[in-house]
């Protein structure tokens, strides 16, 4: 049954790409001073993030711990206390709430040291990359920051049609980007700003 359903989904992978292939001539050039990148950016914690719990003045407290699949994390005094879809800092105060009860004046620092991400804070790659990806999103992240992380492009891959999809207002946005230009001519023009939950997709070259 598993088996069925990941082929499934790479049967689906296949369509769409194909379809970008077809279609990506009819979508608008887009070039660096166009997308803009996330101003304010706060990163917000997601399942499988590693945090690093700082308690000043109580190191036996300290201490680092996994965000569980349901959001949670359990620390030294507490069991269960919600992370998933907070900010550091955010996280850092409830935790000198739940702390209060054990600790006088408690201070506490949150510290994401591996990151995942809420799947809307994510930008992920599919197609002819390298290594297609699903990757935090990063403050001023750009194309080429994305294409470094997924190890440029395969030799199928034809990158200037490649498209970047974007939620805009609640619609969705397709812009044609020139990944080609980019990684292999050193063309600067066409890297552009990312934002959180952009997909890029990446299709195969038909000769």
């Amino acid at each position: 049954m598993q088996f069925s359903r990941q082929l499934l989904m790479r049967c689906l992978l296949v369509v769409l790409v194909m379809l970008v292939a077809g279609c990506a001539s009819k979508y608008p050039q887009v070039t660096s001073d166009q997308l803009q990148s996330a101003q304010d950016f706060d990163y917000i914690i997601g399942p499988g993030d590693e945090l690093n719990i700082f308690v000043w003045g109580n190191e036996e407290l300290t201490v680092s711990v996994p965000v569980r699949p349901d959001g949670k994390i359990t620390t030294r005094l507490v069991e269960d206390i919600q992370a998933s879809g907070k900010t550091p800092t955010q996280l850092a105060r409830d935790v000198e709430k739940a702390y209060s009860e054990y600790v006088k004046n408690a201070v506490v620092t949150v510290i994401v040291d591996e990151f995942v991400g809420v799947p809307n804070q994510q930008v992920r790659v599919i197609g002819e990359a390298a290594v297609p990806l699903t990757v935090p999103f990063r403050k001023h992240m750009t194309l080429l920051d994305l294409m470094i992380e997924v190890g440029g492009l395969t030799e199928f891959a034809d990158g200037n049609k490649s498209v970047l999809i974007r939620n805009i207002d609640g619609e969705q946005q397709v812009y044609n980007v020139r990944l080609e230009d980019l990684v292999q001519d050193g063309d600067i023009s066409a890297n552009v700003a990312l934002m959180p939950g952009d997909i890029m997709i990446i299709p195969e070259a038909w000769f």
